[in-house]
């Protein structure tokens, strides 16, 4: 079969990248242009590749406890926009909290992770919804004996030590994007600086930090690899791409759903930049149905798994696969099965991998060469 000029390049830029060689910037802009067919059947083969190195065949599951859908912000892309009054409004009591992480902590899952609407009294130290948090981060993993994320937005760095010094091993902020023009007409009325700054606080205090992409909402090429650049120098620990899914009542309710294709083109190319990291494929884009292709991009991480019956909801998607109990560990293991290559993480290789990445990310921080690396 011949093969044209382009897709030799192309075909030498993942050789580079599987010997786990620097790429350019432009030989990064040329994987994000790759076309369907051959082009990205090699990316995917590539980013595949890489995982397996890292984490042989293996795929760790999130609970998710989305305990509270009331937030102060008003992202316009974002269906639990303080302005939304079309929105499911909740907030979990800390017993509702701690008995669904149980549940989801006897179906099999590796961490519970507990996101949230930004909460003013959160933000702006209030002492006592601080250490309500803190507790309940104690408590679940005191009875779950698993690892803890939360995304309780922008934090002073007091709450962060608190948070971190209760024991959470995971803080999840999204930037979505790290073009500062882009992310004012997407989060209005807020900081991209601060947002930023909010992970290297959080990575000096010695918690994983999980940084968030989103697709679709009018962002370049250039710009994916902006945010490329800044997850490096952030060093994040869990990096994730999710498209964009329109949601009734917001500004951006008629722009068009993003191009999945797209969504697992970045996905890739994050596996080939970041092959050691974690990188999920998650439940709250597309649903069950959307697993299969996300981890033969080269994701090795199954987020959003909301046992059904509890009143949860999901973000990009507030309702899909929850209700009907497809959003479970047992759905997630039959297609697993069906895929005849993955298998289920034991819970100690993820507990290894927390452990062991803390221990780099603390020596690598606070090297003598890399104490201003982030």
């Amino acid at each position: 079969m011949k093969i044209d000029r382009n897709k030799k390049k192309h075909i030498g830029i993942l050789h580079k990248a599987l010997q786990e060689q620097r790429l350019s910037r432009q030989e990064i802009l040329l994987l994000l242009k790759s076309r369907p067919g051959l082009e990205t059947d090699l990316l995917f083969k590539t980013a595949r590749q890489l995982r397996e190195k890292y984490f042989d065949n293996k795929i760790f599951l999130y609970g998710f406890v989305y305990n509270s859908t009331h937030c102060r912000n008003n992202c316009r892309f974002c269906y639990y926009r303080k302005d939304n009054t079309l929105s499911k409004r909740y907030s979990k009591s800390k017993t509702q909290i701690l008995d669904i992480s149980c549940k989801l902590a006897e179906s099999g899952v590796h961490l519970i992770d507990l996101p949230m609407g930004e909460s003013v009294s959160l933000t702006k130290n209030n002492v006592e919804k601080v250490f309500e948090l803190c507790n309940i981060i104690v408590d679940i993993k005191k009875q779950t004996h698993l690892p803890v994320m939360v995304s309780p937005g922008v934090l002073s760095e007091w709450a962060l030590r608190q948070i971190a010094d209760f024991g959470a091993d995971f803080y999840a902020c999204y930037q979505e994007t790290h073009n500062p023009d882009l992310f004012s007409r997407l989060r209005k009325d807020q900081s991209f600086s601060q947002r930023l700054a909010v992970k290297q606080k959080a990575a000096r205090l010695n918690l994983l930090t999980e940084e968030g992409i989103l697709c679709g909402v009018g962002e370049t090429l250039e710009d994916v690899a902006d945010s490329f650049d800044a997850i490096k120098k952030l060093c994040i620990d869990q990096v994730r791409v999710m498209g964009f899914v329109p949601q009734t009542g917001t500004p951006m309710e008629n722009h068009p759903m993003a191009d999945v294709k797209m969504e697992l083109v970045i996905l890739a190319v994050l596996r080939l930049l970041f092959p050691d990291r974690l990188i999920p494929a998650s439940l709250d884009v597309e649903g069950v149905g959307g697993l299969e292709k996300r981890l033969d991009a080269g994701a090795n991480v199954v987020t959003s798994i909301v046992p059904a019956g509890n009143g949860l909801a999901g973000v990009a998607q507030n309702s899909l696969d929850i209700e009907d109990s497809r959003r479970t560990v047992a759905q997630v293991e039959k297609i697993l099965l069906s895929c005849g290559d993955y298998e289920i993480a034991r819970p100690e290789i993820y507990k290894t991998w927390i452990k062991q990445r803390k221990k780099e990310k603390f020596n690598f921080l606070n090297s003598p060469s890399n104490l201003k690396a982030i």
